[in-house]
């Protein structure tokens, strides 16, 4: 067995470190969809599925979604280049026109011809108010789309918005294949037809989506013939199957990664990423609202702590949602665990602490309830470690676990440990995360964040086509979170993932936090070769 260690910086995208390069043969070679396929394919432990598989409902809006591509993509650095466009876009002095022309040697994977009415299509659906898309927002500053012919299309916005062209990795759906179904619940949601390398053959809701190469991808057929995903939400069951050699790749805790070491023909690559954990601090609640409590909890978190304990120096402290590696990071926002001031914030606030040595202020007790999904051993290891830091300083944080159904109740009154972050722009998270009229929209503004210094600012930093001003403002931004913290932020995570060593050209990116089925190592998959 050998090791080899290749690095890069943040811009690179990837810190791959390969524990055992030695390959052995596929666990199966059947291709079934609950087992290791042959080389020619793959079978993927993630943690979660989506609810739809139509980017008319938020599907792969991020990019790499293998059903669908996007007018633009994002390269191995995130950097842009084209794909279903021929060239980058063509910008108006103004910022306010984006035009793309658009590859003439497309097809849709059911043989129609994909045109610009096709991404006139998608952007106005997404943005009708009868389309249940969560991420509708992204596209505010769309002000119209139009059709110049079959192979331009023109985008105007109602203001500069710097990273539009970011948002135009969106994936493109057929406007045909959609034809007249109900967008929110029509086949099309686990039946879509895009122009991807790859083409759904089915999908199994909580058990597995399975997929194969599209043979007349206008980027050529992949080499990796069928995909699976199998959907497995705890981390200790991912393990042991793809140990036991049902999976071929699966995202797991550094913990679990680690006990891989050892295993000949197995690979760890760990993604750096813009993955944040966090403590949503809903301002409702007497207790998580209060600011002194916010700003206590904030320097009581050893978050270095959890850096090496919890994810085994895979991962980095966070102090807000933009990574400090960021150029968009406030330089001097960084808070230092100092559990003795915390102590004295509280004193001075009146929280007082009682006989159990839990405080108390006006007959209300500084105790509050946690919540994080089952399952999910990161966060649960994350919240335990918040809740004896909070106990520490005399706040007594209750943790519980649950289904997302049942955490979904208690947004408003209960703490969560939140995960979320983008590395494209820094208004891909603060807005979402901080803006107050979104506050209830979903995952969005989980804390009910309530603070008009912030919304003044990001609105800034959304319309605004100077880089310098823009900085301003999210630094702004960031320095107010740190005088109110409406969460507390803990880490930023590598995503560590353990697969087989057969395949050539597997690399990684700097990830968002969502990832498992577009994002991690497979993400280029189409381009992968099968080592012979």
């Amino acid at each position: 067995m050998t090791a080899r260690t290749l690095r890069s910086g943040m811009t690179a995208a990837a810190v791959v470190t390969v524990l055992a390069a030695a390959a052995c043969s596929a666990p199966g070679d059947d291709g079934g969809d609950d087992e290791g396929g042959g080389h020619d394919a793959l079978v993927i432990g993630i943690a979660n599925e989506p609810e739809s598989l139509s980017p008319l409902l938020g599907y792969g809006k991020d990019g790499n979604s293998k059903i669908f591509d996007g007018l633009l993509r994002h390269d191995e650095n995130l950097e842009l280049q084209p794909a279903l466009a021929t060239d980058l876009p063509q910008v108006s002095d103004d910022g306010l026109t984006y035009t793309y022309t658009l590859r003439d040697d497309v097809e849709f994977s059911d043989g129609q011809p994909f045109t610009a009415q096709d991404v006139v299509f998608t952007y106005e659906t997404i943005l009708d108010d009868g389309t249940n898309n969560p991420a509708k927002d992204d596209l505010a500053a769309l002000d119209s789309v139009a059709a110049d012919g079959d192979h331009t299309v023109v985008f105007t916005l109602a203001y500069p918005y710097a990273p539009f062209a970011e948002r135009t990795v969106l994936p493109i759906a057929s406007a045909e294949a959609v034809g007249g179904q109900d967008v929110n619940t029509g086949d099309y949601n686990s039946e879509p037809v895009g122009t991807g390398p790859y083409v759904v053959t089915g999908w199994s809701r909580g058990e597995r989506i399975t997929f194969e190469a599209n043979p007349d991808y206008w980027g050529g057929e992949p080499e990796v013939k069928r995909l699976t995903m199998a959907i497995i939400p705890d981390d200790d069951v991912r393990a042991t199957r793809l140990r036991s050699g049902d999976l071929d790749a699966a995202v797991l805790p550094p913990n679990l990664a680690d006990t891989f070491a050892e295993d000949e023909g197995l690979v760890t690559m760990n993604a750096e990423s813009a993955d944040f954990r966090a403590v949503t601090l809903p301002t409702g609640n007497p207790v998580t609202g209060d600011r002194d409590i916010r700003r206590a909890l904030d320097i009581a978190v050893d978050r270095e702590l959890m850096v090496e304990r919890i994810l085994e120096g895979a991962g980095h402290a966070a102090h807000g949602p933009v990574p400090a590696s960021s150029p968009w990071f406030a330089e001097g926002t960084e808070r230092a665990h100092d559990p003795d001031a915390a102590r004295r914030m509280l004193d001075e606030a009146g929280w007082e602490p009682g006989e159990d040595g839990i405080r108390v202020r006006d007959g209300q007790r500084a105790e509050f309830t946690l919540w994080y999904p089952a399952g999910d051993r990161l966060r649960q290891e994350h919240a335990l470690a918040y809740a004896s830091d909070a106990k520490e300083i005399g706040i007594d944080a209750t943790v519980e676990s649950g289904s997302w159904e049942v955490i979904d109740e208690r947004l408003t009154e209960d703490a969560v440990l939140a995960g979320g972050g983008s590395p494209a722009d820094p208004d891909f998270d603060l807005y979402t995360l901080l803006k107050s009229d979104l506050a209830g929209n979903g995952y969005n503004n989980m804390g009910q964040y309530d603070n008009p210094a912030v919304d003044e600012q990001l609105d800034i930093g959304r319309r605004s086509g100077d880089e310098q001003e823009r900085a301003a403002a999210y630094e702004a931004v960031q320095r107010e979170l740190a005088d109110n913290p409406g969460y507390t932020f803990l880490t930023h995570i590598d995503h560590v993932y353990v697969m087989a060593d057969h395949w050539d050209g597997v690399s990684t990116q700097v990830e968002p936090h969502d990832h498992g089925l577009g994002h991690g190592p497979w993400w280029n998959v189409e381009d992968w070769t099968v080592r012979s």
